[in-house]
């Protein structure tokens, strides 16, 4: 992990076309802005998480038996 120091107002780039900027700082919470192409997907990890997790349970091979049962 590479960990870096940032003010506000500061950013970083990430792969020239990504770039991560402190927009504010208040106490222990810091607000970034993330500039990305649009088919760049930017997510909380906390939501990130859950996705994989939903996905994971889709794939589930009880659903996809189900599924197929339903579809005869």
């Amino acid at each position: 992990m590479l960990a870096l120091s940032r003010k506000k107002n500061e950013a970083i780039i990430i792969n020239n076309n990504i770039e991560i900027s402190v927009l504010e700082v208040k106490g222990e919470q810091v607000k970034l802005g993330i500039s990305a192409p649009k088919e760049v997907p930017v997510y909380r990890k906390e939501v990130y998480i859950q996705i994989q997790e939903a996905n994971k349970e889709a794939t589930n091979m009880d659903g996809i038996e189900a599924l197929k049962n339903l579809l005869g």
